[in-house]
């Protein structure tokens, strides 16, 4: 049995969804491993590392993957919201082709990921929570300041 390379999305400049991806992708990994596969997720893998003042963007991390994904005889797809628009997804599709890998999408769902990282709804729920704090914050500079204009 060799190693599989598991992709997802990752980069976003919402650090929430940035996060939510990261959880998902060790959530599947666990569940794959779990299911007795061998699996690297630079997500999983390397989040924790680009903490410590590394790029997040597939720019930085492409030769590590490339290095990876030349170890794997397989590449398996996480599909995430904005997987299909993923600078690194896309790239790590390519790659797979030039080595001759066989590609296997995985839907969330069918990983037992909870919720399905709902990009969408995160989004809203930032946006929401951040045009409270503008109206809070006018209702408490500006006397008579009406909550409903903004």
């Amino acid at each position: 049995m060799k190693l599989i390379y598991l992709a997802s999305p990752y980069s976003d400049p919402d650090p929430a969804i940035m996060e939510a991806r990261f959880k998902a992708a060790c959530q599947a990994s666990a569940n794959l491993m779990r299911a007795g596969h061998l699996i690297f997720s630079p997500i999983a893998h390397t989040h924790p590392i680009a903490q410590f003042d590394l790029p997040k963007g597939w720019d930085f991390w492409e030769r590590y993957d490339r290095a990876i994904l030349d170890a794997c005889s397989e590449l398996f797809v996480l599909t995430l919201d904005g997987w299909r628009t993923s600078k690194g997804v896309q790239a790590e599709l390519q790659i797979a082709r030039e080595l001759g890998l066989p590609v296997t999408l995985w839907p969330p769902e069918r990983l037992g990921i909870e919720g399905s990282v709902n990009l969408c709804a995160l989004r809203e729920a930032a946006e929401a929570a951040r045009l409270e704090a503008v109206r809070s914050e006018m209702m408490r500079r500006v006397p008579g300041y009406d909550r409903s204009a903004v």
